[in-house]
């Protein structure tokens, strides 16, 4: 029987970066391209695409794609306050972002939870989403605090952690 402690994780860093700043990067297109994804598509809920510039509202769609890694994510947002916190569907799973000013830094706290238990390690999520998670974050704190990027973005560079 699988333990039901493998449903949720935590990754939390800290980044010398305003929190309005690192928010922007969470809710907009182009904040996610800066760090995170290669292509960041949102849909506003009447389904028109929402410019890249502007910051996704709950009920939004999006697809995303990753430098190095060929398939696309699809899910929604759920939350927004327009501040510190964002709500989003992916692979299945609730991911929670909060963002808290902590002496001079700001703390990203990311939580995913509902994730479904799986024994075969080539589908669980757990370890998938935790060990990308990681990465991304650690990214975006080398963007926002030294502008060096790690990801690989050479698509024929398979098999890489930083796609």
């Amino acid at each position: 029987m699988l333990n039901n402690a493998w449903s949720k994780f935590t990754k939390r860093i800290a980044i010398k970066a305003d929190v309005a700043t690192l928010y922007k990067a969470w809710t907009t297109q182009n904040g996610l391209e800066h760090w995170f994804l290669s292509h960041a598509e949102f849909k506003k809920a009447d389904g028109t695409a929402r410019p890249a510039d502007s910051a996704i509202e709950a009920g939004d769609t999006y697809a995303w794609r990753w430098h190095g890694y060929e398939g696309v994510e699809n899910g929604s947002v759920l939350e927004v306050n327009g501040k510190d916190v964002v709500r989003i569907l992916f692979a299945g799973c609730t991911v929670t972002v909060k963002l808290t000013e902590d002496r001079g830094m700001t703390l990203v706290e990311l939580t995913q939870d509902n994730i479904p238990l799986e024994e075969d390690p080539k589908k669980n999520l757990y370890v998938m989403c935790g060990e990308g998670w990681t990465f991304h974050l650690a990214d975006m704190k080398s963007i926002y605090e030294g502008g060096l990027d790690l990801r690989n973005k050479d698509m024929d560079r398979k098999g890489v952690f930083n796609s």
